[in-house]
Formats: C-alpha cells, structure tokens, sequence
C-alpha cells in the first residue's frame, strides 16, 4: 500500500527521504511528500504524482534539516488531491505524520475532535491521527504519553511516523510493517527495507503495538502499554543490485528475464526446514492453501501438484474469503499461505484465523522478516530476491518451483522439477528469445477490448494469471476460463471482436482443448496458440519449447507475461505502476 519513511540523524534529511521513496514506490504512487524540521520549524511540501515529478516540481530534496518523514500514497481514504497527500499536520504545525493503513473508527474519533473545535483540511482517515496526538501531547507535554494515548484509541490497522518540532521521531505499529534502520550517523523507521538498504543492513523488526521514541540519538521502543520491548537487530541480506534496472527500461522486463535462474534459487532450502515443513502436511488430516491475486493461482497450481504428484488431499481459499470458511479447520489442519511480500492483509487474517482454530501454519514467502514468516510454524523462502514490478512475475514462477519441490519431496520426485532442471531452464531462456515475435503479435491485437486465454487441468491457473497480467498491466479485459466450461455460459461472449489465446502443449489435454479452439473458431474470433504442436487452425501461434508435462505450467506463464508487458507499452501504460494498483495490499 503506502510506503512511510522517517529519518534522524548527521545528513542531510531530505534527500535521504526522498531516495527512500523511490526505492519504495512500488507501494503506493498516487502522491508524495516530505516533512522536515529545521530550527524548531516544521516545513511540509507534498503534491500529487510520482516521486521524481514532485520532487522535480516542488523540490524535496532541497528541503533543509535533519530530521524528517517522508510518503508515497496509495490512496484508499479520500480523492487524489493534493489535500489528502501525506505528510499531515493538525490545526497547528507542531507536528506532522505519515501513515500505512486504515483507521476503521476514523469517523468516529473525527466527530469527537471537531467538538473539541479542531478543523481537519483532508478527507483521509490518517488526519485523525494528527490531532489526537496534538490533542494528548497539548494536555500534558508529554510525547510519550501522546504517544501510547493515540495508539489506544485507534482501531484497525496502521504504522504511522511521527515528527514533533521538539526534535522527536516516533512510531507506532498494529498489524502494518514498520522497520528501523541503524546507521552509524543516525535512523531511519521505515515500512520497507528498501528505504534504507542503500545505507545500512542492520535492522530491528517491530512487532504489533510498538511505539518507537526516538530523541536525538537515544533511542527507546514501549508498547501501548508505556511497558519497555526489547527488539534484537538483524542483519537484512538482500542484495543491492536486485533493485536496479540495468539494462532493461523496466523492472518488469528485467524480472521477467530473471525467471531462467530464480526458479531455481527457491529450490536451495535448508533441509531441516522442508522436511519440517513437509512432514507437517503429510500428517495433517485437512490441508487448505491460500493467497490473494498471483499468489491465489499459485495456491491453485499447489492444489493440483500436491493431489497428483503427492497424494494430499487440498482445498483453496482465496484470502480475502478465508474468514468465511475457517470453520473448516481444527487443531489437526494446515494452513499453507502463500504471499510475496508476508504483509498482505487479507492473508494476514487468514493466518489468525487459522490459529484462532488451533491449525498449524506454513508459509511461501520472499521476506523472511516479514509478519507472515513470524506467525508461521514453520516457512520457506522464494528467494527470488525484491521485486519492484508491481505486477508478480519471478516470484510467481519461484512460488511454483517451491510447490513442486515440496510435491517432489512428499511424493517421490514424480514431478521432475529436480531431475529436469538443466531443460526446464534451457526451455525457459527460449521462451524469452520469443520476445520480438510476441511484441508484433501484442501490436496486432493492441486494440482489443476483451482477450479470452482458455487451459485445461494444471493450464487452468495458468489462464488466469495471463488475464491478470493483461489486465494489471496493459488495462485490457481478459478473462481465463476452463476450455471446457465455454458451453456453460462464456460461449455468448465470443464473436469475431474476440481474441482468444489457447494454452495447448501436446499433453494429455492437447485433443479436447484443440476441440474447443474449432467450437471459438466457428464463432469467428482471432484464435492464438501457445504450443509446442502449431496446428491449422490457429491464426497465430506462440511456439514453446515442450517440457515434461508436469512443468509445462512454468513455461507456458513466461509468453502470457511477455505478451501483457508489450500490450502495456503499446497502451502507453507504464507496467512497473499499473494505475491504481499497489505491490504490497496491506488493507482489506
């Protein structure tokens, strides 16, 4: 969602704060804006847009003082007005705050100020935390006391960074991530470790009721209680260059070229930890996964791999639905949730839910610091390093390489991710010499208004990650559908403005797939093939190499990804920030 940041220390603030953001912007960019305090004054500057053009336009960077926050929005209280840019300050300017989340009682605690006669000049829940810390702070001059005071009344779920014109930083958490940063010459407190790795790899995690007070270099964490916490540091192992383009004019096409090698990073677990893991599964009575958006489809693909391959009997909850189905679950379930960034709020709350019924919990994640790895029972790594990209590309396939290695550990290497790994790779790095080819065919059908991608059996999630692709990044409706659902209703939609993308590897699916490319023929749309076995009847076809049919999945995605990138720059979208999206979805 958001990305807060705040820094104290010997440099520079600014821009500091602003070289934060950036590395940050996946998480929201709607707006940006900084606050900095220099001699006792506070100075907010904030504007609608992404980073760079605000900076460019109001001078961030030039900002002086020492101290500071700083916001990039992804808005979900409130337009996208200038207005409602973060940072917020209260009727007076002595203060100033950002902040990640949702305030449910908002409205509540709004109409309780107004009465004590405070104006509010934004339509966002997060103002609210602005004057409820000016109102605690003016009763006794006491920070921390505004501090835990603020945090007690607030219900929902937030991380918010504080910045008083005494000098003090402070922060709070409650089911947002917030993480401090620690340098030699100062901190930063930020939502992502993004925002400070270019300085720094020691870090300390927060955990849920937080309050960090930070004054000048003395540096103190309590919960809402006003109680001491002690928080170890840790050393962040990320590697810098993950976050740089190189070569490529997006993060997207870099992580998409990236997939030839992650797949296989993700297979590099400690032993103990995926025997662990997969003896929690084998001995469940009921097994459920879960995940929201790409990482639901791979819960889809688990479903599949785990019944065939491994003979464990599984159930998929999509995230945001979980809660209505927990009652499923007992103290002999598992819970797999799967999730990129392990602050998705909606698997999150399936994950309580989970162990409010006594299951056990697993999780596939890319952040081994994340909320979601510290509530699981046990977790395995993605590994395939940040992924700037809104859209998930790498870490899709990377998720996938887990489940087969997981099947493959279960069930008796039946899948073949282990044993066919040299081809899979090589079949992978040809996909993506496909690239040229695809971009003609994306500039064929660039002005289509609905694209139909149909699979079979494990091509099925396939299909529907392609459409969300599309849909993500070029903003065009596509929709996946089981090839042999299309005489139960999505038939109607097909004529002759249709385009149709068949996932057909010559497999045991080939024949009746193939009948349904003739049935969507006969109704006059453009029909395109991603195959190995090129036939007639396709107006154009995508060749893929072939790949035990167990694996086609993981190749078959990379030309869907390729194709949706292409038709986002043909629609002049920029497919690092699809509009109104956000890589890290950390509200509900």
């Amino acid at each position: 969602m958001c990305s807060i940041i705040g820094y104290s220390g010997v440099g520079k603030a600014a821009p500091l704060l602003v070289g934060g953001l950036q590395k940050m912007e996946y998480r929201g960019y709607d707006s940006v804006g900084v606050a900095t305090l220099n001699s006792g004054k506070l100075l907010i500057r904030k504007g609608i847009g992404k980073v760079e053009e605000v900076n460019k336009s109001l001078g961030l960077k030039e900002m002086s003082g020492q101290l500071g926050i700083g916001h990039t929005r992804w808005a979900t209280h409130g337009g996208i007005i200038d207005s409602n840019a973060h940072p917020h300050s209260a009727c007076t300017t002595n203060l100033a705050i950002v902040h990640n989340g949702v305030i449910e009682n908002h409205q509540e605690l709004k109409e309780e100020l107004l009465k004590k006669g405070h104006v509010f000049k934004s339509e966002t829940d997060s103002e609210v935390i602005a004057h409820l810390l000016e109102h605690y702070w003016a009763l006794k001059n006491d920070i921390k006391e505004a501090m835990m005071n603020t945090c007690n009344r607030l219900r929902g779920s937030f991380a918010f960074v504080a910045v008083f014109d005494d000098s003090t930083l402070c922060a709070a958490r409650y089911d947002e991530p917030l993480i401090i940063g620690i340098t030699a010459g100062g901190y930063f407190i930020s939502s992502d470790v993004l925002g400070f790795l270019d300085y720094t790899d020691r870090a300390i995690f927060l955990d849920n009721r937080d309050i960090v007070l930070l004054e000048g270099n003395n540096l103190s964490i309590i919960d809402f209680d006003g109680e001491k916490v002690e928080r170890t540091p840790t050393q962040v192992a990320w590697e810098l260059a993950d976050s740089d383009k190189g070569k490529y004019a997006y993060f997207t096409l870099k992580e998409i070229y990236e997939q030839s090698h992650t797949i296989f990073k993700s297979m590099q677990q400690k032993k103990e930890s995926v025997e662990t893991f997969c003896d929690i599964i084998a001995n469940a009575k009921d097994v459920f996964v879960t995940g929201s958006g790409t990482s639901y489809h791979s819960a889809l693909l688990a479903k599949h791999i785990l019944s065939k391959y491994s003979q464990i009997r599984v159930e998929t909850v999509v995230s945001s639905e979980f809660q209505y189905s927990s009652e499923l679950l007992d103290e002999n379930s598992v819970l797999i949730a799967i999730s990129q960034s392990g602050e998705t709020a909606d698997v999150l709350q399936s994950v309580k839910a989970a162990r409010e019924k006594g299951a056990k919990v697993l999780s596939i994640v890319n952040v081994t610091t994340s909320s979601l790895a510290r509530l699981s029972d046990c977790f395995l790594e993605v590994k395939c390093g940040p992924e700037i990209g809104v859209a998930a590309t790498k870490s899709f396939t990377s998720q996938l390489s887990i489940i087969y290695y997981i099947a493959d550990t279960i069930g008796g290497n039946l899948t073949g991710i282990s044993t066919n790994r040299m081809e899979l790779s090589k079949a992978i790095e040809k996909s993506l010499e496909l690239e040229s080819k695809i971009a003609e065919f994306a500039a064929q059908i660039k002005d289509a208004k609905d694209i139909y991608i149909l699979g079979r059996s494990n091509h099925f999630p396939i299909c529907l990650e392609g459409a969300l692709k599309i849909k993500e990044l070029a903003y065009i409706h596509a929709e996946g559908i089981a090839a042999g659902e299309l005489k139960h209703g999505p038939l109607a939609l097909i004529d002759k403005n249709s385009v149709v993308i068949i996932l057909n590897p010559d497999d045991s699916t080939y024949i009746d797939t193939l009948s349904n490319a003739h049935v969507v023929k006969s109704r006059g749309a453009r029909l395109i093939g991603i195959t190995n076995k090129p036939h007639l009847i396709y107006d154009y076809c995508i060749p893929i190499p072939y790949v035990k049919e167990s694996l086609l999945p993981m190749l078959e995605v990379i030309p869907l990804q390729i194709l949706a990138y292409h038709l986002a720059l043909h629609n002049n979208a920029n497919p690092d920030y699809p509009r109104n999206l956000a890589k890290c979805v950390t509200v509900r």
